[in-house]
């Protein structure tokens, strides 16, 4: 395997988190350094943002100024773990990154794409993940199973501001991931998240594989 920078993206409910978690273990028991890290948060000071964006009223912020909160913890993200993990030889694992920015802010909220880009390239450069696996499911079964979480866990109010978004926004983010991954084919993979956990990863696994050669 040679390829280092890998993340998942996709709508609520897809399950990202929990498949980022069984790729890192995967790597790490093949013998790879790895670091499993997610967005919007991932440093310190990423975090602080973080708790900004997730919790609190739907329109607590203006689209435009949550993407540019997104781009300021993706900027401390970057600089301060991805980049000096790349450099070292890392495998970063992360659980969401730009794609999510272009997907939410951009085809969910209605920031202007160039202006996304823009942002892309200041912050982050001509830099790539190697392999973006996009998680797919129907919103409505998206949202049930990330509503049962969160209130498992007690989070259904201080990290559900994005689940609690109406059904147009969910449908237009899916529909932004999936025009994402077209638009990209040779980094992104598309995988259908109503398949069992075990399923999902032997397929993404078989991927890495096969494109990491």
């Amino acid at each position: 395997m040679t390829r280092k920078f890998i993340t998942f993206e996709g709508g609520e409910g897809t399950g990202k988190s929990t498949q980022a978690r069984l790729l890192a273990d995967y790597l790490i028991q093949q013998g790879h350094k790895v670091v499993l890290t997610r967005e919007p948060g991932g440093s310190p000071g990423a975090e602080i943002i973080r708790d900004l964006l997730v919790s609190g009223a739907i329109d607590r912020w203006t689209p435009i100024s949550e993407a540019l909160m997104m781009y300021a913890a993706r900027a401390d993200h970057w600089q301060n773990l991805i980049q000096p993990e790349l450099a070292k030889g890392t495998w970063v694992i992360c659980d969401r990154f730009a794609d999510s920015s272009m997907a939410y802010q951009g085809y969910g909220r209605g920031v202007d794409l160039k202006f996304l880009q823009q942002l892309y390239k200041m912050v982050i450069g001509d830099k790539q993940p190697d392999r973006t696996f996009v998680l797919d499911i129907n919103p409505e079964i998206g949202l049930q199973r990330s509503f049962e979480r969160l209130n498992a866990s007690g989070k259904n109010v201080s990290e559900g501001r994005f689940e609690a978004m109406d059904l147009d926004f969910h449908r237009r983010l899916r529909n932004g991931f999936l025009e994402i991954a077209r638009m990209n084919p040779d980094r992104c993979i598309v995988i259908d998240a109503t398949k069992s956990l075990q399923l999902i990863h032997q397929k993404i696994v078989s991927f890495l594989d096969e494109k990491s050669s």
